[in-house]
């Protein structure tokens, strides 16, 4: 395998946006294709230095510092194929707000967030290459690879801390559209139940709710009622997040008797089916708005203007529910029980 050489000393100037972070973290981001190993052999020889000092992989590098990086060998590797144009084109025109901290992307379903296992590319990787010029480019949040709508990715480590508090703290507001089997009692407005995950012998991993899980909650109100000419009915409903466990909606909406349509590890199969031949493919779990408060400038930062989230501007950005989800309920029946 060929190599390539860092061939010459970098010093590197760290600004108020990088500060914060450690410096094994600041390094492993740097030196895209460095091994792990690698990096930490040289900061415990001493031959990367903050301020002409050895320092700890924990350090948390401050503005001002300044960063000696030594030659390193990095072994080439071939590029990872990029996004064609199709999805630079889908991409681009999923942007529902951008600003120069952040931006809301309303995702496609099918299209993982980022790559993984068996998935090479997913929406971060792929913006990533759309805009080599952006050094910074975050998820603030995951949604499930079948899940469409509002993505919240940020442009800054300032923006991204900010936000992922705003996260922790419930103060962002996360609604989503999704329909269920059968009719939910409208007097049913909250799903309060314990999520853990769990890993199953093939590998794969399922959340179940039992009583030593994480504490989740998930408010409902019913949209509409759907039923067509056979017994078959569905209800369109707006969830709103009180917690963020992962598959939360999916859980709760099946431990109340209501899977979603089109889920294959949490839904009925019978009703999954019923719905495929009325022409869904995908799962009914669509990311419709988010409400967060948008972060201070960088030049006005400091602890006074993050702690005041409450006077900080409130933005709330909305993904259309998808044409095929709109085609499929309007094909559902010619009743619709309010």
């Amino acid at each position: 395998m060929a190599s390539s050489d860092h061939v010459s000393v970098q010093f590197v100037r760290i600004d108020a946006d990088q500060a914060g972070q450690r410096i094994d973290n600041f390094l492993l981001t740097r030196l895209k294709g460095v091994p792990k190993s690698r990096i930490y052999r040289l900061l415990r020889k001493g031959e990367v230095r903050v301020n002409r000092g050895r320092i700890k992989p924990e350090y948390r590098l401050a503005a001002g510092d300044e960063i000696r990086i030594p030659p390193v060998r990095v072994s080439d590797r071939p590029a990872p194929a990029g996004p064609g144009q199709g999805l630079q084109k889908l991409l681009e025109s999923a942007v529902l707000f951008e600003n120069d901290q952040l931006m809301v992307l309303n995702k496609p379903a099918g299209l993982a967030v980022h790559g993984g296992t068996g998935i090479n590319l997913g929406v971060i990787e792929a913006l990533r290459a759309m805009r080599p010029e952006q050094h910074y480019l975050e998820l603030v949040h995951r949604l499930d690879r079948d899940t469409s709508g509002c993505l919240l990715i940020a442009k800054r480590r300032s923006a991204l801390r900010y936000l992922q508090e705003q996260m922790r703290t419930s103060a962002v507001r996360k609604t989503y559209q999704v329909l269920v089997k059968g009719v939910w009692d409208k007097g049913r407005t909250r799903v309060d139940l314990p999520l853990r995950k769990h890993t199953m012998k093939s590998g794969e991993w399922i959340v179940k709710a039992q009583a030593d899980g994480k504490p989740s909650l998930t408010y409902f109100s019913v949209d509409r009622v759907y039923q067509d000419d056979s017994s078959h009915r569905a209800t369109l409903l707006k969830a709103v997040l009180g917690t963020g466990r992962t598959h939360q909606i999916r859980v709760h909406t099946k431990m109340a008797g209501h899977p979603i349509a089109g889920d294959e590890k949490y839904g009925d199969n019978e009703f999954n089916r019923w719905c495929a031949a009325r022409g869904l493919d995908r799962m009914f779990l669509h990311a419709a708005e988010l409400a967060f408060s948008l972060p201070p400038e960088p030049n006005n930062q400091n602890e006074q203007a993050e702690a005041e989230q409450s006077t900080a501007q409130r933005l709330v950005v909305n993904a259309p529910l998808p044409e095929a989800l709109q085609a499929f309920t309007d094909a559902l029946g010619s009743t619709q029980i309010s």
